[in-house]
């Protein structure tokens, strides 16, 4: 077990109506000015809305607001939030919606304390060292940026999506009612499943397989998703199944599943390659496609395989072939896809109408340009890379 350092600062109010605590804690704070960020019109249609501001104003909280954030969130609207901010005296973000409104927020947020481009963070121009606080009202069970240190944004000009972490990032507080989650399409929701599994997928897969207690908490959160997935595709208003998800979320991106663990997110920076040149793909489903892919290419190398094999028999209950522990390995990976598949996810580019004119600048893109090689039980750099976007056609 790799030494390490676990930071979860963030309050969780869990449970039906906790979205109606938000003018509360935030006044606990002794915050008197907020900005409200959010997505489209979903808040404003489900009656959301409606709710957090009465209790903004029940404990006399001013607020001004600014919505728009779209999937996949642009750095044009979060350097405008920042602008916002630093001309509003805004002294802290109330982020109502998925991840996107919360990278977004973190984003503007950064920007804002630092009276900078948000942008210098996300590029690795400048270290966050201070940030306003965000507080969240989660609307989706997905991305576990609820609890966690990172921020994703797009940069429209040459459509480069980047993430960073830091502890200044993790949310104040995060408001989570199940409930608030059941109008999520099964096409988002599949979205959703899928993001959370990979969140735990990605730090399953390390270097390191001397970590037992982290392997079984992953792999019991790998099952419960699993299977509170299923049902919240057949039945979207099942309270259980919608809390289970939303809950481990949180846990699958909050660092719990990644304690002692040598790993790198590489799945994710494939894919934010993918959904950052074709803006029109799910974070997740690109995620549903880039992951069976990238586990093919890999899992024969003689660290990876130990792992895999671990993972097939543990996770899916496939029986372990010992005098060929490559097709125990396999047929877990073949379960994972068939899983993505049967909640509706896409498992190839093709489905995605997506075909191989983009694959080198995605690789060159995700290479920095030349100035990385992405850790892994094989490193990748374009070659690697390159094929593993063909191996996704």
């Amino acid at each position: 077990m790799e030494q390490f350092s676990y930071y979860t600062p963030t309050k969780v109010v869990f449970g039906k109506g906790a979205e109606l605590k938000a003018g509360e804690m935030i006044r606990s704070y002794g915050f008197e000015k907020v900005l409200l960020h959010y997505g489209g019109g979903s808040i404003k249609r489900s009656g959301l809305y409606d709710k957090i501001v009465a209790s903004l104003k029940e404990n006399n909280i001013e607020f001004v607001e600014l919505g728009g954030v779209e999937p996949n969130p642009k750095i044009s609207l979060s350097r405008k939030a920042a602008q916002l901010c630093i001309d509003e005296g805004i002294e802290m973000i109330l982020a109502v919606g998925g991840g996107s409104v919360l990278d977004s927020s973190k984003s503007a947020a950064a920007g804002a304390a630092n009276h900078c481009d948000p942008w210098e963070f996300s590029s690795g121009k400048r270290v966050l060292e201070k940030s306003l606080p965000v507080g969240a009202v989660l609307t989706i069970s997905a991305a576990g940026s609820e609890m966690s240190n990172s921020c994703v944004i797009t940069n429209e000009d040459g459509w480069l999506k980047r993430g960073f972490g830091s502890d200044y990032n993790r949310p104040l507080f995060a408001l989570m009612n199940p409930e608030l989650t059941y109008t999520v399409s099964k096409y988002q929701t599949a979205c959703g499943i899928t993001d959370i599994m990979m969140h735990t997928l990605e730090r399953y897969f390390c270097q390191n397989g001397d970590v037992a207690l982290t392997d079984h908490l992953a792999e019991g959160l790998l099952r419960s998703v699993i299977d509170a997935g299923r049902i919240a595709i057949e039945n979207p208003e099942d309270y259980e199944a919608r809390a289970t998800l939303m809950w481990a979320s949180s846990l699958s991106h909050n660092g719990l599943t990644g304690c002692g663990r040598d790993y790198l997110m590489r799945c994710h920076q494939l894919e934010h390659e993918l959904s950052g040149m074709y803006d029109r793909v799910a974070h997740g489903a690109g995620l549903a496609v880039i992951f069976p892919a990238w586990a093919k290419y890999v899992y024969r190398n003689e660290k990876a395989l130990p792992r895999f094999s671990q993972y097939a028999v543990r996770v899916w209950g496939i029986e372990m072939d010992f005098e060929h522990p490559e097709r125990t390995a396999l047929a877990g990976i073949e379960a994972t896809e068939n899983y993505f598949r049967s909640i509706g996810m896409p498992v190839r580019l093709s489905e995605l109408d997506i075909d191989d004119s983009g694959i080198e600048e995605m690789a060159e893109k995700c290479t920095f340009f030349g100035k990385r090689v992405l850790k892994d039980y094989i490193p990748l750099d374009k070659k690697e890379m390159i094929d593993i976007y063909r191996l996704a056609l």
